[in-house]
């Protein structure tokens, strides 16, 4: 199981890296905390201090068409928050 999909580089999650030590990844919906915690120390070679997670749920949609109703919704989300050790840091721009 691929824990880490990918990061989250937003103006929110930049100005989280910059004024507290945190990083925001995607992840998979079925990992815990302790999943995320190692895969981020393992990916990135880090000391993680903490790990906040949050699930958003799908946004639902409706379409009026010319056969019918048409209703869709998302995938939904699993996003996590690591706070990482003062002397650590992840640069996700280095390689751009």
């Amino acid at each position: 199981m691929n824990i880490l999909k990918k990061p989250v580089v937003s103006e929110k999650a930049t100005s989280l890296n910059e004024l507290a030590n945190c990083a925001s990844f995607i992840v998979d919906s079925r990992a815990n905390k302790i999943q995320i915690k190692k895969a981020v120390e393992n990916s990135y070679n880090v000391t993680v201090l903490k790990v906040r997670t949050m699930i958003y749920g799908p946004s639902r949609k409706t379409k009026y068409t010319k056969t019918g109703i048409q209703k869709s919704k998302s995938v939904s989300l699993k996003k996590a928050i690591v706070k990482l050790a003062e002397d650590d840091n992840i640069d996700f721009y280095s390689n751009v």
